[in-house]
């Protein structure tokens, strides 16, 4: 019995997890539709799995190269920390604490009490000449706290 609970309840995690991707690229893919660089927006992430929704996307183009992306999405500092090619481009980010650590990030979107949060640094969306819809105005931050 109790391996029947489980069990039971690892598959109910497991596909609980793969709805939260799949709601999360759908909310990016929302945020970046209301945003305008100047290049068409070609997207790279560090997260294989949203690679993957983003694939799925009829608006997003994705790349696997962050060198060809004219939009980095990134979870872990790390995998972009000694790649020039990829820093010097809009990042928007998977994590709060990296608004503070990626000063080339202009927002970003995570989860925090079961609930989703975005937050768009106007400032630096500013010196990116990123352009902002104002459907995301209420998202929008005069700075990181």
């Amino acid at each position: 019995m109790k391996t029947l609970a489980i069990l039971l309840f690892l598959t109910i995690a497991s596909f609980a997890s793969e709805e939260r991707v799949d709601i999360k690229a759908q909310i990016l893919e929302k945020i970046f539709s209301n945003i305008s660089i100047e290049k068409t927006i070609t997207v790279w992430t560090d997260n294989d799995e949203l690679l993957e929704e983003f694939k799925k996307s009829s608006y997003l183009i994705v790349t696997d190269d962050c060198a060809v992306a004219t939009l980095i999405v990134v979870e872990e500092k790390k995998n972009i920390e000694d790649d020039e090619d990829c820093r010097d481009k809009p990042i928007f980010v998977l994590n709060y604490e990296l608004l503070k650590d990626i000063p080339e990030s202009f927002g970003a979107f995570f989860w925090k009490k079961g609930r989703p949060n975005i937050v768009i640094v106007e400032p630096r969306t500013e010196l990116q000449n990123i352009r902002v819809s104002s459907e995301l105005d209420a998202y929008k931050e005069d700075k990181v706290w």
